[in-house]
């Protein structure tokens, strides 16, 4: 997260930043905007008292959404809220993103708005966690490929970069869920069908080795994940993936597990 981090200090330690009152006035389908012309969403946790620090969750949106989507979304605000994390969701250019190659407006963009939110908000910057859905995930894959050094973990859901890209930077932490019959971003199986091959980018960068299986879980009856982790990797990285037989979607609950995991907390449901 290219200079970023000390962005954000920078602006914590100014007065300003300890007075209100927090953007009431752009939450939900109310769009913040940037000096750039570009725009956010913001939705604040249940019950949050204006003070304490809150993790962040930056959720890059489906193609042709828009960040009003995910803020009011049950599998991601919906997790969000009832864990103390404050979900912030950019909005693409033509409802979409650009993640193809590392020359991209979006990964600078993604840094904009995180120091924005930190004008407002007492950020947790030890937890900045970010995600996305289908393309979206692809993009918040390429945010933490090109400016990822500070982010706590990735959360993606159905969506990659090609494995054989180059990461200039990356996240602390790596989870990230696919569905074994998704025909809209493909699984992508390795050699022989290799189940493993969606996170090998990051498995190769980190330096992980040999993964464990962690056996079947599931947040609701009818969806199981097979979950594999690679927990020795070089620098106390981490990476995670749960596969499942379904198609193009956000699994009920996984979302809130991954949120549940990271914070320390008991994983409940929803």
């Amino acid at each position: 997260m290219k200079y970023i981090a000390l962005l954000i200090a920078a602006l914590f330690a100014t007065p300003a930043l300890a007075m209100g009152p927090w953007k009431d006035t752009c939450q939900l389908d109310i769009q913040c905007e940037l000096d750039s012309g570009r725009s956010y969403h913001v939705k604040v946790p249940d019950g949050w008292d204006g003070e304490t620090k809150l993790p962040v969750l930056m959720h890059f949106h489906g193609w042709q959404r828009t960040g009003a989507l995910p803020v009011q979304h049950q599998r991601i605000s919906g997790a969000t809220r009832r864990r103390d994390v404050l979900l912030i969701a950019p909005n693409g250019n033509r409802k979409t993103w650009d993640f193809w190659g590392d020359n991209t407006d979006d990964v600078p963009f993604g840094d904009a708005v995180l120091a924005d939110v930190a004008k407002t908000y007492p950020i947790d910057l030890e937890r900045i966690y970010v995600s996305g859905y289908s393309y979206g995930s692809a993009m918040a894959w390429r945010f933490a490929c090109e400016s990822g050094n500070d982010i706590a973990a990735l959360i993606a859901v159905s969506g990659t970069l090609n494995q054989d890209v180059i990461c200039p930077e990356g996240p602390r932490e790596v989870r990230h869920v696919h569905g074994t019959n998704d025909t809209v971003m493909d699984f992508p199986f390795g050699r022989g069908g290799d189940t493993t091959y969606p996170v090998k980018l990051w498995r190769d960068k980190f330096g992980c080795g040999k993964g464990q299986g962690q056996g079947k879980w599931n947040a609701v009856d009818f969806l199981s994940f097979d979950r594999t982790t690679w927990d020795t990797c070089n620098d106390g990285h981490k990476v995670t993936l749960d596969v499942h037989a379904g198609g193009h979607f956000i699994p009920h609950g996984w979302i809130a597990r991954q949120l549940d995991e990271l914070l320390g907390r008991t994983p409940t449901y929803p």
